[in-house]
Formats: structure tokens, C-alpha cells, sequence
């Protein structure tokens, strides 16, 4: 799904954009067949043309507010409105993405040793606009990880337009760490003390485009244009070394991804 000039491209400038603002551009890097390959395949889910046990499965809101989006309802039947979909690790053509050896070279060069995953998943909005997600960090206590992970790839299988759901960030702000322990979204207070309004900076997208982003960097994204969807994947990847610590369900188990280069 590479495309042929991204197989050898130097990601040294684009690492070091990513350490200096919490974000950075790798251009697009998935070629057309396998964009293609990879709309049909959400689609495919949502609608229930193909199924995995244990994907998880979030409904948007039909007010567009990301406040209202219901929890724990899980699969709802054959649907283009879901909001979420979690554990695309489990279809061979969102792995086989994941795996390519462009995004092992900038895993290996951020991770040191064995590499799984925590999470992949599919960001949605469909043709009422979807909804907002305001400003998160994707971290802390509702994680429930012993080790912060700091790497995501996030590839717009649709165009992403300033007005259109694109990602906004405040660049630098991964630096900071988290503004709560707990994690998650970013409370109004700490937002307008942070002029986060004034200092966003918005990253529109073409399909195929490839953005890095760290776990802590302040992101969110608006509604998408009514009449237009957009679909995004994010794959967050982590060291082997982390384990789960919640108590309230059974330990995560994270699929392996990338085994340490040796010499």
C-alpha cells in the first residue's frame, strides 16, 4: 500500500519537526489502490459486510456534540454513522498498513526494542457532519497503562479540509505533559488559560496524507462539511514493556508489531 517514492524517504527532518512541535507531516504516503482498499474495508465494517469478534463499535451523536455521543451501546446494526470503530488490528488490510516498513522505520527510530500496539482505530464522520472532538490528550489515568505511549499515526483516507474535520493542535504543547492526571479532555478552564483558541493551527489533509502525532500534543477536530465523509486512521504504537493496569476488567493484551532491529 506504499506508495513507490515514499519506500526510501528520509524521515529525518520529519522526526525532528515531530520532537520540536508534537506533530509532523509525512506527506501522502498511501498509494490509491490501497486507499481504495481501505475505504471499502470501513465501510465494509460498519455495515457488517465483514466481522471480527470483540470490535468495538461507538454511534455518533445526532446533535453533532461529542458530549452527547452514547457509550457502551456498541454494534447498532448496519450503519455509515458510526463514530468510532476500535481493533482494526484485527482486519488483515488495516494490519498489513500498520506494518509497513516506512512507519517501522520512524516506530524503531522514536521506540527503542520490541514494539506493540496499543490501539487502532477508525475516526468517522459521516454525511450529517459527524461531531466535534475538542481539545484531548491521549494519555494519563484513563489509559491505565505503567508507561505513557507518545507515538500515533494518523492517515486521512479522506480529504481533510480546514472546514471539513480536519486536526487542529497547539504545536509544542506535548511538552507540558499532561494538563490532568486522569487524562483525556483538556478542561475549559486549562483551554482558555492557554489561549488555545487563538494558538490553534490547523492541519487540512489530502487523502493518502500520513500526520505523526504525540500522545500528549493538545489535537482536536471540528464537525466535517455536511454531504462529505471523512474517514481517518490512527494506529498508536508503544514499547513491548508496557503493561495494562486497570482493575475493573481483564489486563489488555497488545498485539506485537515491530520486533527491535538486530545487529
Amino acid at each position: 500500500m506504499l506508495r513507490e517514492d515514499a519506500k526510501d524517504l528520509d524521515i529525518t527532518q520529519v522526526l525532528a519537526h515531530y520532537a520540536e512541535h508534537g506533530y509532523a507531516r509525512l506527506g501522502r504516503v498511501l498509494d490509491e489502490p490501497g486507499l481504495e482498499s481501505l475505504r471499502e474495508r470501513a465501510d465494509d465494517l460498519m455495515l457488517g459486510r465483514v466481522v471480527y469478534p470483540g470490535m468495538f463499535f461507538q454511534p455518533d451523536a445526532t446533535t453533532g456534540r461529542y458530549e452527547d455521543a452514547p457509550l457502551g451501546l456498541g454494534w447498532q446494526g448496519p450503519s455509515l454513522d458510526y463514530r468510532k470503530l476500535e481493533k482494526l488490528e484485527k482486519d488483515p488490510r488495516f494490519l498489513a498498513w500498520m506494518e509497513n516498513p516506512l512507519f517501522e522505520r520512524i516506530v524503531h527510530a522514536r521506540i527503542p526494542g520490541d514494539v506493540v500496539l496499543y490501539r487502532a482505530i477508525l475516526f468517522h464522520k459521516g454525511q450529517a457532519g459527524g461531531s466535534n472532538l475538542p481539545w484531548h490528550q491521549d494519555g494519563g489515568r484513563l489509559w491505565g497503562l505503567t508507561r505513557e505511549p507518545e507515538l500515533q499515526l494518523w492517515t486521512a483516507l479522506d480529504d481533510a479540509p480546514e472546514d471539513g474535520g480536519c486536526l487542529e493542535v497547539i504545536p509544542g504543547s506535548h511538552k507540558r505533559g499532561l494538563v490532568t492526571d486522569l487524562g483525556g479532555v483538556i478542561p475549559p478552564d486549562a483551554v482558555e488559560a492557554d489561549d488555545a483558541e487563538r494558538r490553534a493551527l490547523p492541519l487540512p489533509a489530502l487523502a493518502g496524507e500520513v500526520i505523526l502525532v504525540h500522545n500528549h500534543l493538545w489535537h482536536r477536530s471540528g464537525r466535517g462539511r455536511p454531504g462529505v465523509r471523512r474517514r481517518a486512521f490512527s494506529a498508536c504504537y508503544m514499547s513491548a514493556d508496557t503493561r495494562c493496569v486497570r482493575k475493573k476488567k481483564a489486563p489488555r493484551v497488545f498485539t506485537p508489531m515491530f520486533q527491535s532491529p538486530r545487529s
